[in-house]
């Protein structure tokens, strides 16, 4: 006799597989998160805050991995946002500052690590600004003990979305910053960096802060990959790479510049010559190599010619506009 099949548990309501997530969540009930076992590392950790300055609101563990957790009141000067975090933007701390005079009240606790003797916030700068300029002495804070968490900058983010050029730095310098804290390769840190073309253009835009990186990032996603070895060992060709977009960056802007010369006018001009420059869009099959596909490109903007384009070509050309000069 067959032997039967054991029914599977029936899933949740709004339970969606997605690919590449393997999570399996904890089955701890909402009055178990609440039940914190004994733990040495954060008994240590709440007396560092009471000793900051600061009160332990709370104990307790998160749903999905049942991690411990301290929900913390901090004094706002012990605060300080990752030193690898993109700069602030005074709209949105503006906007900020507007909402939370009306409602006079602050609702979104920040994630916060300790770390350098003081509490990294790695996704609440513009909430800690904005606390500041209102003249608040005091922040509410979910403390995670494992300082990693720091790095998970752009997953943890919620308050702004993240502009290419934004995302882009905050990897570069997250990844000079792991160079001398971790043995581990760029693949590692993949939820960290998110993709290889952020890194190379990262570092680019560390050198160029008006850098066109929208007009070049969807190239540099097909042919940029994960480097091995550990980060110390990939950090010179990352900035390698770097410089050859900066290198193609040179020549796009050239032609540019004659195109402009000639009258033409367009907020999509560079967008253009990438676009008629870059030989993916003709490849069947597997792509070049980065230093192929760079190669190419600048020798082909470096030839363009712009005798040849008339107005109404440029009438096709559109995209973002994001990271324009």
């Amino acid at each position: 006799m067959a032997a039967r099949k054991t029914k599977s548990a029936p899933k949740k309501p709004g339970t969606k597989q997605r690919r590449g997530v393997r999570l399996k969540p904890t089955e701890l009930t909402a009055a178990e998160l609440a039940v914190v076992p004994e733990a040495g590392a954060l008994d240590a950790l709440a007396a560092q805050v009471v000793a900051d300055g600061g009160a332990v609101l709370a104990r307790y563990r998160e749903p999905l991995g049942g991690n411990s957790l301290l929900f913390v009141a901090l004094p706002l000067e012990r605060v300080a946002p990752t030193p690898f975090q993109r700069d602030v933007s005074d709209a949105h701390v503006r906007r900020l500052t507007r909402a939370m005079d009306k409602t006079k009240r602050f609702l979104d606790p920040i994630i916060a690590v300790a770390a350098d003797g003081k509490y990294w916030t790695p996704n609440g700068n513009h909430r800690l600004t904005a606390l500041r300029e209102l003249g608040a002495s005091s922040i509410v804070a979910l403390l995670v003990p494992e300082r990693e968490v720091a790095y998970q900058i752009l997953a943890l983010n919620i308050e702004k979305a993240h502009a290419l050029r934004e995302r882009a730095l905050e990897v570069s310098r997250m990844y000079r910053e792991l160079v001398n804290l971790s043995d581990e390769g760029e693949n590692h840190f993949e939820l960290e960096f998110e993709e290889p073309a952020l890194v190379t253009l990262g570092f680019a835009y560390a050198e160029r802060g008006r850098l066109a990186g929208g007009a070049y990032h969807p190239a540099l996603r097909k042919v940029d990959g994960w480097l091995p070895g550990k980060l110390a060992s990939s950090l010179e060709e990352r900035e390698r790479r770097a410089q050859a977009v900066l290198g193609l960056d040179d020549a796009v802007n050239e032609a540019v510049a004659k195109l402009k010369e000639r009258g033409l006018t367009s907020p999509y001009l560079k967008n253009f010559v990438v676009s008629r420059v870059n030989p993916l869009r003709f490849i069947k099959g597997d792509p070049p190599s980065f230093d192929e596909l760079l190669d190419t490109m600048t020798k082909r903007a470096r030839g363009f010619k712009v005798d040849k384009i008339k107005n109404e070509d440029l009438a096709s050309a559109g995209g973002a506009l994001e990271d324009a000069d």
